[in-house]
């Protein structure tokens, strides 16, 4: 079976079983876990930030931040194609009670600029009666934008921007390692703007579970609440946590590979009858094409590699998405290429 749906379904490395095995742990909710608390420093260290929580799910560390940083009644700007705006349960009203103001971005590249987010930003020179923008939310890298990376400099733009007006910026950096190998930059340059940012262990970096979110020490200090009254509190958790710092340490640096294998398979795929897609635009490890052109709707390929070619891979609307991870090989992709082949050539 290839497993191209995500990068989620990666299986933990040898090393990363090692240390679960072995991890020395306690009671996190006691804050003694000695390995949960090492992640947590370690990953303030590499970001260059005060303080950082382990966190169950990236989806928990984005709603934390956006309860901290809003109040009911305000809104969230958000690129249109936000995993915060589309793919969190609508969470931010349910448990905020803020409402997303979402932004198409001009150039279709999911990447917004300061101009387009300040033409949706209700500051204090708006109308009493329309909802004041409580925070202004980034992703980077961008998922649904097919792993477009946002530029440092841009990041800087829209921060200075949203602090001018007296906005927080929070930093989905579910992917940013991924972001940052493309973009030969630092995770912490990338993410030193803003105000709070959620990366995820358990994506790119591979490890089984879990997420960090990070920023000022007081800021951390009321999350940890808020994970614990949103059920996150876990006791023993330096067993995940030990995969965690494994992650950290060994997975950035192969993460190059991912984005080759990436590209590979994007060359591949633009060359398919029926296939639109640029491969250029293809940044990092995620790949985004429209098959409206080959005679058979998105699901129904997904559905036929995966019964005939034993490929997995997500269809919506009329596109499908591949994403590359450590537990697919460059042979891999020449399989997925030639069974997408045999079925559009079925076709």
């Amino acid at each position: 079976m290839i497993d191209l749906r995500s990068d989620t379904v990666t299986r933990p490395t040898p090393s990363m079983r090692r240390a679960m095995a072995e991890a020395e742990v306690g009671d996190d909710v006691y804050g003694e876990d000695p390995t949960v608390n090492r992640l947590q420093e370690r990953a303030a260290e590499i970001f260059e930030k005060e303080a950082a929580l382990f966190v169950p799910t990236g989806s928990m560390g984005n709603q934390i931040a956006v309860k901290l940083h809003t109040r009911p009644g305000t809104e969230v700007v958000i690129e249109e194609r936000g995993h915060i705006y589309n793919y969190e349960m609508a969470a931010m009203s349910a448990v905020s009670g803020a409402l997303a103001r979402p932004v198409r971005s001009g150039d279709g590249s999911g990447i917004l600029r300061w101009e387009e987010i300040r033409a949706a930003v209700h500051a204090n020179d708006a109308p009493y009666y329309v909802a004041r923008t409580g925070l202004v939310a980034l992703e980077n890298s961008h998922n649904l934008a097919g792993g477009a990376a946002l530029t440092r400099g841009r990041t800087e733009e829209i921060c200075d921007g949203a602090h001018s007006l007296g906005l927080p910026v929070h930093l989905d950096g579910a992917r940013i390692f991924n972001a940052a190998a493309a973009l030969n930059e630092s995770v912490a340059a990338l993410a030193r703007p803003a105000d709070s940012v959620m990366f995820c262990l358990s994506k790119g970096l591979g490890a089984p579970v879990g997420s960090m979110l990070l920023g000022p020490r007081d800021f951390i200090a009321e999350a940890r609440r808020w994970r614990k009254l949103l059920g996150g509190g876990m006791r023993q958790a330096g067993v995940l946590a030990a995969a965690g710092i494994v992650a950290l340490e060994e997975t950035p640096p192969r993460l190059a590979e991912d984005h080759a294998n990436a590209r590979r398979l994007a060359e591949g795929l633009a060359e398919l009858p029926g296939v639109k897609l640029d491969p250029e635009r293809v940044q990092t490890n995620i790949v985004i094409f429209d098959v409206a052109g080959a005679g058979l709707a998105a699901d129904e390929i997904c559905a036929r590699l995966r019964r005939d070619h034993a490929v997995l891979c997500s269809g919506f609307g009329d596109s499908i998405r591949m994403v590359t991870h450590y537990d697919v090989s460059r042979d891999d992709i020449k399989r997925a290429l030639g069974a997408l082949r045999q079925v559009i050539k079925g076709m």
